[in-house]
């Protein structure tokens, strides 16, 4: 059965949410977010497009009292969406449907273009002279603001012929106008603008014209509503593509940022091209529009209570999303902090489905106020984690408790006893001697960014260590071929394998085996400068608590964890056990490389290097490694689709290097 309680939640807060964007300018939730709560309603309630009444297919918000209302010729509509190739596969099914025609008596074709994110405004000309520029509004009735409109150099005043017609079109704000609007606004006291969107809606909406004249908005018009010659020799087009055209003839700014496609693989093929790339252009834009090229389709297939049937939306992969924290679970990791982890309703958020979110710490949680039960808004984007940004309250059930940390956890040593060290966010184990804790710390010494054993992995850990042949880190190296050959689906050449891959780890970099010994608070970057610093594991182990902390970059916090580390009786005890096996590589001197001194970052997908074998060459050679683009950065190096990275490089004029410029210059 339908939970008609939360079917009325959701519909009073899509209603909310839809005003606060459209009416008022001032969103509380990204479009993303708001998506997903529709696309919730929809599903409780078994409604579609098709459905009339609805919340979820209502269009726009209402006309404000400030403007003149203006009753539209031709009725406003706001696209669907579909979010992967299967959806857009199925839509395109419902087409050949809705026709009552075959593939193969029919073929369509389409017009795919950005779908950029502004204001949709209609514009109404009579004998070629603009008349009127109105707001969407609830689709029906809108604003009139043509008196911002015609401050906007990219509307023609005048057209190139004497003609009646309506169009449509996407009013918006640059990034870079909308980064000087906000830098103005700063210094001058007033609210800065959430978004190029906000700030366009805001100016078109400004009662007085002086000030939206200042503010640099832009405009491209995609769609003819109503269209009359007049006695010249232009004709209605047969095409969206002849739309567009006939619209640039008579002197509209069209984007040229658009595909003719005659099959469904060219318009992903336009799709996956722009989201790769949609940093670099000068507008925001989170999809791609595809229309039926043919306007006697168009008019066949008609609407539906919310949409264009012969069009929809392909979004590009949502960095946020909304879903329900069903569990909040305590995971230790090998240095026993304990961090909580909220176990979700599965959502497809930036591509791929994920049920679980860090929470970081107790600090976090009562920031939030994440409760079992809440309904909240995640992100994520490209590798980072998915994190929990918002508690949607107004879908919190009732008796809902705010979560406590226990005493104890399983996984922790001794007791089970958990501890907040003073000073610090998480909570750590009290006692590290669990096997829970011996078999994470065991994972990671083999793991690829420390001791880096291929092939051996947390399931061969965990049947040496099942079958009593470790207990250590030093007994991997004792292996021998005829001790793993009787293990459960192991083999000669298995065995083979493994003692060969444990063999070649034995000569490793300084800064790895810091990481592998899981100390806390020495990540990678922390045992690079450690062991560039102090040149060896000796100068380490004699250096005091100070000089350790003093290193730029490591700090008191890390310096004195290392100190007590290095100085810890069983910790000495398996550094030996160690040492009797293990051939350790002292960084290099580094004086006389090339990039000495020098801050690289490497982006993109380059042609023969993997992205760590690149950062090792960089540092061999001297150089610090940077994951972002600054004024302080020397060389960018771009492979295959290197986005942002890149276009603000270039903006910094910060040089930029091919991989084989790179090669050449520490060759």
């Amino acid at each position: 059965m339908p939970d008609r309680k939360r079917i009325t939640q959701l519909r009073t807060l899509i209603a909310h949410h839809r005003e606060r964007y459209h009416t008022d300018d001032t969103p509380e939730i990204s479009d993303e977010a708001y998506d997903s709560l529709v696309a919730e309603l929809q599903k409780l309630e078994g409604s579609t497009d098709e459905t009339v009444g609805s919340e979820a297919t209502i269009v726009g918000g209402t006309a404000s009292e400030a403007f003149t209302k203006v009753k539209h010729q031709v009725r406003q509509w706001s696209f669907g969406n579909v979010f992967s190739q299967e959806e857009l596969a199925q839509w395109e099914d419902r087409l050949y449907r809705f026709l009552d025609v075959s593939r193969d008596s029919v073929s369509l074709s389409y017009v795919a273009e950005h779908k950029i994110d502004g204001l949709k405004v209609i514009l109404r000309y009579e004998n070629g002279s603009l008349v009127q520029a109105a707001t969407r509004g609830d689709g029906v009735i809108g604003e009139d603001v043509t008196h911002t409109v015609r401050t906007i150099a990219d509307v023609p005043h005048t057209l190139s012929q004497a003609v009646d017609i309506t169009c449509v079109g996407e009013v918006w704000l640059s990034h870079k106008e909308f980064d000087r609007l906000n830098a103005t606004r700063a210094k001058t006291g007033e609210p800065l603008f959430a978004n190029p969107r906000n700030a366009a809606a805001g100016t078109l909406r400004q009662l007085d014209a002086a000030v939206a004249q200042k503010r640099k908005l832009s405009m491209f018009v995609y769609d003819i509503d109503l269209f009359h010659p007049q006695e010249t020799t232009l004709t209605q087009p047969e095409t969206q593509e002849d739309e567009l055209r006939l619209l640039q003839k008579l002197g509209f700014i069209v984007n040229k940022n658009r595909k003719v496609c005659t099959h469904i693989t060219d318009i992903v093929s336009f799709y996956k091209t722009w989201a790769t790339k949609r940093d670099t252009l000068p507008y925001g834009v989170d999809g791609v529009v595809i229309k039926v090229n043919e306007i006697v389709y168009q008019k066949a297939l008609g609407y539906t209570a919310k949409s264009p049937r012969y069009g929809t939306a392909f979004k590009f992969p949502a960095a946020q999303a909304t879903t329900v924290v069903e569990d909040i679970q305590l995971q230790v990791g090998r240095t026993g902090v304990v961090t909580p982890v909220a176990h979700l309703t599965p959502v497809f958020i930036d591509g791929s489905t994920v049920s679980r979110a860090t929470l970081h710490n107790e600090d976090e949680i009562i920031r939030l106020d994440v409760r079992i039960g809440d309904t909240i808004i995640l992100e994520k984007a490209g590798d980072i984690i998915p994190k929990v940004v918002q508690v949607i309250t107004e879908l919190r059930p009732a008796n809902t408790k705010p979560f406590r940390f226990p005493k104890k956890v399983d996984g922790c040593g001794g007791d089970g006893c958990i501890e907040r060290v003073p000073g610090e966010a998480a909570y750590r184990c009290v006692t590290l001697d669990s096997d829970y804790l011996h078999r994470q710390r065991l994972y990671h010494f083999v793991a690829k960014g420390a001791l880096n054993v291929d092939g051996v992995g947390p399931r061969i850990i965990d049947l040496l260590l099942d079958h009593g042949l470790i207990a250590t880190y030093e007994d991997l190296f004792t292996l021998e071929v005829g001790d793993l050959r009787d293990l459960p689906s192991f083999q000669e050449k298995a065995a083979q394998n493994v003692v060969a891959a444990i063999a070649a780890a034995k000569r490793v970099p300084l800064h790895r085996l810091l990481v592998a010994l899981s100390i806390d608070q020495v990540g990678e970057e922390t045992a690079r400068v450690l062991a560039e610093h102090f040149g060896s594991l000796k100068a380490l182990e004699e250096a005091s608590a100070e000089e350790l902390s003093a290193v730029y970059g490591v700090g008191a916090v890390v310096g004195e964890s290392l100190f007590a580390w290095l100085h810890n009786d069983h910790n000495k005890t398996v550094l030996e056990g160690l040492l009797r096996y293990l051939d350790i590589e002292n960084p290099q001197n580094t004086a006389s490389g090339a990039l000495r001194g020098k801050t690289i970052v490497f982006t993109g997908t380059l042609p023969t290097l993997g992205r760590d074998e690149a950062k090792d060459r960089a540092r061999k050679h001297g150089a610090k490694v940077s994951g972002s683009v600054s004024k302080k950065t020397d060389y960018v190096v771009v492979g295959a689709d290197a986005g942002s990275k890149e276009e603000k490089a270039r903006s910094l004029g910060v040089t930029i290097l091919t991989e084989a410029a790179f090669l050449s210059l520490i060759s």
